[in-house]
């Protein structure tokens, strides 16, 4: 990924969505607070691979004037990711979901986000800074939940400021989560995928989520149509599977690591597409840019919650 004409060293990276808190039954019957999002778990491991590499990076998002949001800020802040571009919303709270697990172990969760800050980020004469600050960044990444939560009106006046960004040399990346429950059909997430996916640089697929939003049965109509929309570099994501990758050199495959004991899941996808990019970054080609990917999402499955402890992180070399 090479550096635009509008970006200075330090490479900003901006990544936009949404957070949230997080209650999680204990085995006693009481309830464990943190925060989590699937676009903030890429941005501290980001940061965790890229700190000493001259990148910084930044949580673009939408919070209330609440002790939640500010103590949700304030562990931005302690895992190195910034926060000086959050639009604050006095009359709105971060929404809120709830994790429980059943006795065979796996994971339900519970959302109340449909008025939260994040949802209305964009909305408004408010906005517009944070709107216009896009195009000061090297890279924006984004998901297709951070396309999701938004009101019709922030969600346009977010294609059209990407536009813009990349038009003064941002690259945009998007991770496709789709989650069902918010979008109207998957009709409308279509839509929406495709008009953002005309500007994407970097495609990260989740093999799934593609299926059920556009239908595709072999890979080849996802990277045909991708490249059709003009997306240069697609990487597919298949879980414990190989991922494969679509780049201007043509078609690969990369194998995923094998995992002796898997703990948690969650996450897996986040943290694959925080080293995909940071090798990226870094100057590692995209196959290379894939081991990486599939060597942190193994490191993570091997613990428990959404973020491994900084200890156990792999350490990334030069990759220039």
């Amino acid at each position: 990924m090479s550096t635009p004409t509008n970006q200075t060293s330090p490479i900003a990276v901006g990544l936009i969505g949404e957070c949230m808190v997080e209650l999680q039954r204990q085995a006693d019957g009481g309830m464990r607070q943190g925060f989590g999002g699937d676009t903030l778990n890429t941005a501290i491991y980001l940061n965790r691979l890229c700190r000493r590499e001259g990148v910084a990076i930044d949580y673009l998002t939408a919070v209330g004037d609440d002790p939640l949001s500010q103590a949700m800020r304030a562990r931005w802040r302690e895992d190195g990711v910034g926060d000086g571009r959050v639009r604050v919303l006095m009359d709105r709270l971060p929404g809120l979901y709830m994790i429980q697990t059943d006795a065979q172990g796996e994971r339900s969760f519970l959302y109340w986000r449909g008025e939260s800050a994040a949802r209305h980020c964009f909305d408004g004469p408010g906005a517009d800074e944070l709107l216009a600050a896009l195009g000061d960044y090297h890279t924006l990444y984004l998901s297709g939940i951070s396309l999701a939560i938004l009101t019709v009106e922030g969600r346009e006046r977010l294609l059209e400021a990407l536009c813009q960004a990349r038009s003064r040399g941002t690259r945009i990346v998007f991770d496709n989560n789709y989650r069902p429950r918010l979008w109207p059909d998957a009709a409308e997430a279509r839509r929406h995928h495709e008009a953002l996916l005309g500007m994407v640089d970097i495609a990260l697929v989740t093999w799934e989520d593609d299926v059920a939003v556009f239908g595709f049965a072999p890979p080849e109509q996802l990277f045909s149509h991708y490249a059709g929309l003009g997306v240069g570099e697609v990487v597919v994501k298949r879980g414990a599977r190989s991922c494969l990758l679509h780049t201007a050199d043509g078609r690969a495959e990369v194998s995923a690591e094998t995992v002796e004991q898997v703990v948690d899941t969650t996450a897996a996808g986040d943290a694959f597409s925080a080293a995909y990019l940071a090798a990226r970054l870094r100057g590692g080609e995209p196959e290379v840019a894939a081991r990486w990917g599939h060597r942190l999402a193994g490191s993570v499955i091997q613990h428990p919650g959404a973020l491994m402890p900084l200890a156990a992180m792999p350490s990334m070399p030069a990759l220039r």
